[in-house]
């Protein structure tokens, strides 16, 4: 029996996040940004650098030294675009976490981009609630 997914899909970890962490390209803005989110609970720095665009990806090393945050879910709200047709796409998700004692929630809109056949994150706006 494999673990559940950490973006909240309802599958297991090597039937959902994992074939794109280990190099298949997802297939939707959407999936990339669960993907995402998962590479995040998980503390995979490289995949994150890996899906960032070039115009806008940090230095991997910022991504590879994560803070310890513990992510407690993923509820996406809209998506615009992102299919399997499409170029560029947009996702809104809110993603809850707790850093320490404090817990918070990011709220954002974030760009994607196809190019080559792959997603890639582009930038979001976002807030913080508190």
């Amino acid at each position: 029996m494999s673990n559940p997914c950490p973006c909240g899909s309802n599958l297991a970890y090597n039937q959902c996040c994992r074939p794109y962490h280990d190099g298949k390209a997802a297939p939707t803005a959407a999936a990339l940004m669960r993907s995402r989110y998962s590479a995040y609970t998980l503390r995979n720095g490289a995949y994150l650098h890996r899906t960032w665009h070039g115009s806008t990806r940090p230095n991997k090393k910022s991504l590879l030294q994560l803070p310890p945050t513990e992510w407690l879910g993923l509820e996406i709200v809209r998506t615009e675009a992102g299919g399997t047709q499409d170029e560029r796409g947009m996702v809104e998700f809110i993603a809850r976490y707790q850093e320490g004692e404090q817990t918070d929630a990011l709220h954002e809109s974030s760009r994607f981009v196809k190019e080559a056949g792959r997603w890639y994150y582009v930038d979001g706006d976002y807030e913080r609630s508190q």
